[in-house]
């Protein structure tokens, strides 16, 4: 399964913020899928796409994306 989040541009994040999103984002997907590929990127706007999964794996993968936006504060320093 492959999993593209992107990210508007225009919003202002802290420094480093992507590449950390991205390690925390991709330890929870790989805990629920075991074959789980992850691309994070700065893009016109904010999007979720999901390639090869389940019809329920899109529901799952924006639970596990809303959890890990959610508790930045443990992950992200």
């Amino acid at each position: 399964m492959k999993v593209e989040l992107t990210i508007d541009r225009t919003k202002e994040l802290p420094e480093g913020a992507v590449p950390a999103l991205e390690r925390e984002f991709l330890k929870r997907l790989q805990s629920q899928f075991d074959e789980c590929c992850l691309i994070v990127r700065r893009a016109g706007s904010d999007g979720l796409s999901v390639y090869g999964g389940e019809k329920e794996a899109k529901k799952t993968v924006e639970e596990i994306l809303q959890q890990t936006w959610e508790s930045a504060d443990d992950w992200f320093y």
